[in-house]
């Protein structure tokens, strides 16, 4: 439970510091196109950062390793998918674009996991 509250608390303040970046850092020194995908990057950290504190506090309800599981494939979705984009943004390799529907699918995972472990334990 503390871990995945604290791996959500790491990630919200990187999302921010990261989106912040994105806006004034590379703002005239990448593509729009580059900035749309950082800025995906972004939202999509955000939105699992918040899943990662929701599954933080559903695990002191419901202690099954669904939702363990459930915690680790949004953090991995986190590291994949907004951690290539950020690569790629800047960058333009290809390599890690190819990376990011892995953690587009590890997010999908993660949500099926958390949403069975909260119809069969509440």
């Amino acid at each position: 439970m503390k871990l995945f509250l604290i791996l959500g608390i790491i990630n919200g303040f990187f999302a921010v510091a990261l989106g912040a970046f994105g806006a004034h850092g590379l703002e005239g020194k990448v593509s729009e196109k580059a900035l749309g995908q950082w800025g995906k990057a972004v939202d999509y950290q955000m939105f699992h950062t918040m899943a990662l504190l929701v599954t933080g506090l559903l695990m002191s309800k419901i202690q099954t390793g669904m939702m363990t599981s459930a915690g680790w494939f949004f953090f991995i979705g986190i590291l994949l998918f907004s951690g290539s984009l950020y690569i790629y943004a800047p960058t333009g390799i290809k390599t890690f674009a190819m990376i990011t529907p892995l953690g587009g699918l590890s997010f999908l995972i993660g949500w099926i996991l958390l949403g069975y472990a909260v119809l069969k334990h509440l």
